[in-house]
């Protein structure tokens, strides 16, 4: 399925990847997180299958702020990345999105892998738009990036029901921010369900890296959709 890439604005030009079911619409739309690497060939692949799973999909680019000829490593994008930034574009995807006929007044998600899976944390707590959230292994929620909140201090404003995804084996998140995210929404009677794959690290999705699961993987995506088809469908 080809995907293509649409320009819109937030804080200046930014492309967002978008591939949408085939057979027509209104179909439910996701909104896919990027990891440290960017809307790479993974995060095209993940955003392809989203619709193959009949849901449309957007991956929106948040390094677009950056020099694209500056030659930073993703780790240093990264790391330029600021929360309030990232809302407004998450904001600006999901505004898009509901303008394509293809989900027009359709339910919205969202999903990310890696940073993308703390993004996919944080913003359900800033956009009480989103219907269902799924998160990948998403590490730092107990950190903020800029001034403000940490996404884990903004747990009570999440919206949404959301589907956890984790290794392990990870060391950030590690087990017991984990086991510190589940009290809290616990705490908080926030529809959640959390699910732990042994001898799984991070990015155990990404078949590209040594560190890739084909069972916590095959298994994974599975829920993912499922909790998509749940609550968005």
């Amino acid at each position: 399925m080809a995907g293509r890439w649409d320009t819109i604005e937030a804080d200046g030009k930014m492309r967002c990847y978008v591939a949408v079911p085939a057979g027509g619409g209104p179909s439910a739309a996701v909104v896919v997180i990027q990891h440290a690497g960017g809307v790479d060939q993974f995060i095209q692949t993940l955003t392809d299958r989203i619709a193959e799973a009949g849901f449309v999909g957007i991956a929106p680019d948040l390094y677009h702020r950056d020099d694209p000829d500056a030659g930073d490593d993703a780790l240093t994008r990264m790391s330029h990345l600021r929360d309030n930034n990232i809302v407004v574009d998450v904001n600006a995807a999901v505004e898009h999105v509901k303008t394509l006929p293809e989900a027009s007044g359709a339910k919205i998600g969202i999903t990310g892998f890696c940073m993308g899976g703390r993004v996919a944390y944080l913003l359900p707590a800033h956009n009480q738009q989103f219907a269902a959230s799924v998160v990948f292994y998403g590490g730092n929620t107990m950190t903020s990036w800029g001034e403000g909140p940490t996404p884990f201090d903004l747990s009570d404003r999440i919206g949404c029901p959301v589907l956890g995804l984790f290794g392990a084996d990870d060391g950030n998140p590690s087990p017991e921010d984990v086991s510190k995210l589940d009290a809290e929404l616990t705490r908080l009677g926030k529809e959640h369900e959390f699910h732990s794959y042994q001898g799984a690290g991070h990015a155990f999705m990404n078949e590209g890296r040594p560190s890739y699961r084909e069972d916590a993987a095959g298994d994974a995506w599975p829920k993912c959709i499922a909790w998509f088809e749940r609550h968005l469908k």
